[in-house]
């Protein structure tokens, strides 16, 4: 039988989990403090540990180091209410088996337990000061973090992909500060820019005389991020032709410069970074399906902005501060009225539009509290289209009367079944069936979710 022990200074916490994995068939132990774990585990050694980080004196983030120290095969879980990406960054950089953000759904944090104990731990986390300027609170972003957070200790090939504007290039930085070569180049190439004719040429660098133009030898962007990573955005733009010579050297590790008779050996780590839909330009023959699998290794969705909402206000914040100290104009504040209508709008720019207008703000804000009529006309004059209300009013209305002629009784639970199982699918379908994501659009909590779908057997 398996031993796990939990440490947490909130009583519920330590109770539910006891109870839900007592149930399993588990062993636990509960700590409301660090000290009194790691004093414990000098007579005795559990299978698992789940510690929260923010406790009393000793922090989870201390056990987790104190373990990978001198208990090199045990694994640990890092629970924490302070969901950033500087949490699941140090807790997978130090050596976290999973990183949980409270609260949490119980079925899910089992699963994670049993994986843990099925499976090795990682090894020990990378020693380094880290730079994180990503900020989000909202769900969503949590998947962005943790993502980051398991690849810090690689060195794998990314795919960003997100629409234009939600910080897919910030995203990229990220993975490279907290990455085994944090200390190496990082080299950003957009690959919409680039006239077609000069792409090869700035990826591998040409000779002098290889073309019309070239005077002078230059050095292209694969050997000036050598040891480094290499940043492709937009790679959905990338000439077929270009596609075949860049997979060439993905495999082989070295290219010719153009008009170069001699290899040049690299070792570079790729992430890219695309708004379009590669699988579909596979299917239209305009991307090469080999040089697709060879970037989409692993891949992070970015929400749009839309999709994250709560984050609105905190970036909100971190701009107009930002503005403040760089235009030297009083800090704005937002009214609440102004809050809502920004967090109304629909943001097809995503974060690079919010920041835009941000600035405007401090320019044109006509006092330092920013009121609802001093946002732009598009974001203070957006409205929502209502439904017309014969396209469902009508409708529901009449299948209420219909089915309450043929019943006695329970007309309401019949009808709000049906609904919830409407609005279920609904949000799964929008959230891809990502369960976080569509409690959140649904506005429940995650545990209710997962029982409703259990109840009407989704």
């Amino acid at each position: 039988m398996h031993k796990i022990w939990i440490a947490d200074d909130d009583d519920a916490i330590r109770l539910i989990l006891e109870e839900s994995l007592g149930s399993e068939g588990f062993m636990t132990k509960i700590f409301s403090n660090g000290e009194d774990l790691i004093k414990e585990l000098e007579t005795e050694k559990p299978d698992l540990i789940i510690t929260d980080v923010q406790m009393p004196g000793m922090l989870g983030y201390d056990i987790l180091k104190h373990v990978n120290n001198n208990y090199e095969d045990l694994p640990v879980i890092i629970m924490t209410a302070f969901a950033d990406m500087q949490a699941a960054v140090e807790s997978f950089g130090g050596g976290a088996f999973e990183y949980i953000p409270k609260p949490f759904d119980l079925e899910e944090a089992i699963k994670i337990i049993k994986r843990a104990l099925e499976e090795k731990p990682l090894t020990k986390g990378l020693k380094k000061d880290v730079k994180l300027d990503i900020i989000g609170e909202s769900l969503p972003m949590q998947n962005v973090f943790r993502a980051i957070g398991k690849l810090s200790n690689t060195i794998a090939t990314v795919l960003v992909q997100g629409e234009s504007g939600t910080g897919k290039e910030l995203i990229a930085k990220s993975l490279h500060k907290n990455s085994p070569r944090h200390d190496m180049p990082f080299i950003a190439l957009n690959m919409a820019d680039i006239p077609k004719e000069l792409v090869e040429s700035e990826l591998f660098g040409h000779e002098r005389g290889a073309f019309t133009g070239a005077v002078e030898k230059r050095i292209g962007r694969f050997e000036q991020a050598n040891g480094g990573t290499l940043f492709l955005d937009e790679i959905g733009d990338m000439p077929l032709e270009s596609q075949t010579r860049l997979l060439r050297v993905l495999s082989n590790k070295e290219f010719y410069r153009v008009g170069g008779d001699k290899p040049i050996k690299v070792d570079v780590r790729i992430i890219a970074a695309t708004h379009q839909n590669l699988n579909n330009l596979v299917s239209q023959k305009k991307f090469r399906e080999d040089l697709f699998y060879r970037l989409n290794v692993i891949k992070i969705e970015v929400p749009a902005l839309k999709e994250r909402k709560d984050d609105i206000e905190d970036l909100c914040k971190f701009f107009l501060k930002n503005y403040s100290e760089s235009l030297d104009e009083e800090l704005r504040v937002l009214s609440d009225d102004a809050k809502k209508l920004l967090e109304k709008y629909d943001w097809p720019g995503n974060v690079r539009q919010l920041e835009n207008v941000c600035y405007w703000l401090t320019l044109m804000s006509p006092t330092q509290h920013v009121k609802a009529q001093d946002l732009p006309t598009e974001v203070k004059e957006f409205e929502i289209t209502d439904i017309p209300a014969s396209s469902w009013e009508d409708g529901l209305q009449n299948w209420l009367n219909n089915v309450s002629m043929n019943i006695e009784s329970g007309l309401s639970e019949i009808t709000i079944t049906k609904i919830e199982k409407m609005l279920i699918k609904t949000a799964l379908e929008r959230s891809k069936g990502k369960k976080n994501d569509a409690a959140q659009i649904l506005g429940w909590g995650r545990n209710t979710l997962s029982k409703k779908m259990k109840d009407h057997g989704i």
